[in-house]
């Protein structure tokens, strides 16, 4: 095993029983403070990925969208740090009390889980969202982003570690990997003694690869196909403005809808329209069968464009014979992230939300609001699509544990 691995296993260790000392005001200081200071170091940052960006000319158009920064999103950052100061700490909240048949009282309290790992590729925000959320959440953070995001990552861990400095702080409380080989990740994943849990925040490959070789408990955050049906009883403009925003608004992200399904009923009327708005936005779309006899331009899709998360401007089509087509359809393909139904019929968009097994179900509106900052979290950690330990976007609440707190005055078990 690394030596510098263990070491630092350690200090987040130790750091992490310093962590749970401070109190929510004093947490909620540091937050504020680390977002001054991320807009006093604005231009700093930037320099650091400028770099990240000149290496990444090769990179596909998607990949280098996460990775670039900008004052506007530096300053973001920094309004989600001031958000999640704002939040409620669960930090010691009980979530229920009783007295037994003996006379002890037993309370079921939130505490922090300890120290997180977290393993993410281009996408220098996490290291800002993680260190606000594992903060305010009573944890400490171990975080290894990807080589292609190494210069913007560790000028932004550096302003926070700042911070912790001139407050008198362990700066372990956050910590940043400065090797980024696999080999390093790998080992971070069997860090047992000294990591709780962690998160991997990527690609479906990273992803599946940290839960393959983690011993390490992980927290699946999941890849996004999403999907948008629309029904028979949609209405055309409300589905043109959901699809589109769905589809163009950031392709990039794993809330960005993959896939188009329409009911037959209105594929012909309604298509062309949907596909005319999005190739509009140089969307490539790709259809079955009959999608492309409605709309000729489409490629015809393939077996492996339903299960492909795309990241980019590029959709499948599918025409479906009724809302119980769409639902089995998005069952077997989908990663379990978002899924839209658009129609005006209460009993359709019913039972799509009671079928629909994903953690995010919504009825018109856009998958776009998937989102921590946008569920009103602040930030977030990750969006899980497993159904243990947390669903969905996660917020300060999924980043605690419980333990039992048991008072009693000299009982003794007969």
């Amino acid at each position: 095993m690394n030596e510098e691995l263990i070491k630092i296993g350690k200090q987040a260790k130790a750091a992490s029983y310093k962590m749970a000392q401070l109190d929510t005001v004093s947490k909620n200081q540091i937050l504020n403070q680390f977002a001054d200071e991320l807009v006093n170091h604005i231009a700093e940052v930037l320099t650091a990925n400028q770099k990240d960006l000149a290496n990444a000319v090769d990179m596909p158009a998607k990949f280098t969208d996460r990775l670039k920064l900008t004052d506007q999103r530096i300053k973001d950052m920094a309004e989600g740090l001031r958000q999640v100061a704002a939040l409620a700490d669960p930090i010691g909240n009980i979530d229920k009390g009783w007295t037994n048949e003996a006379g002890l009282l037993i309370e079921q309290k939130r505490v922090p889980l300890g120290v997180i790992a977290m393993i993410f590729e281009a996408r220098p925000n996490v290291t800002v969202d993680a260190s606000a959320l594992t903060f305010k959440s009573g944890n400490v953070v171990i975080l290894r982003g990807g080589k292609e995001a190494f210069n913007s990552n560790l000028a932004l861990a550096e302003v926070l570690r700042g911070v912790l400095r001139d407050s008198n702080l362990d700066e372990n409380m956050i910590q940043i990997l400065h090797d980024t080989s696999h080999e390093t990740a790998d080992e971070l994943m069997h860090l047992n003694d000294y990591v709780d849990v962690l998160i991997p925040r990527g690609g479906a490959g990273l992803i599946q690869a940290v839960l393959k070789n983690s011993t390490v408990p992980v927290i699946e955050t999941g890849a996004g196909n999403c999907h948008i049906y629309v029904d028979k009883d949609a209405e055309l403009q409300m589905a043109v403005d959901i699809v589109v925003n769905a589809k163009v608004q950031r392709p990039s992200v794993c809330n960005a809808a993959e896939k188009l399904l329409i009911h037959q009923d209105v594929a012909e009327k309604m298509l062309p329209t949907i596909a005319k708005a999005l190739q509009d936005h140089g969307v490539e779309l790709r259809g079955d069968e009959q999608s492309r006899k409605i709309v000729p331009s489409m490629k015809a899709a393939t077996d492996v464009d339903w299960s492909t998360e795309y990241n980019d401007l590029i959709m499948a089509v599918k025409v479906v014979a009724d809302e119980d087509a769409a639902i089995d359809h998005i069952n077997h393909y989908s990663t379990g992230h978002s899924e839209v139904i658009i129609s005006d019929n209460y009993q359709s968009g019913q039972k799509f939300l009671d079928r629909i097994d994903s953690a995010c179900v919504y009825v018109n509106a856009s998958t776009r609001f998937t989102d921590g900052f946008q569920f009103g979290f602040g930030a977030e950690i990750g969006i899980s699509t497993q159904k243990l330990h947390a669903r969905g976007p996660m917020g300060l609440n999924e980043l605690t544990t419980t333990k039992y707190v048991i008072r009693g005055n000299g009982q003794v078990r007969k």
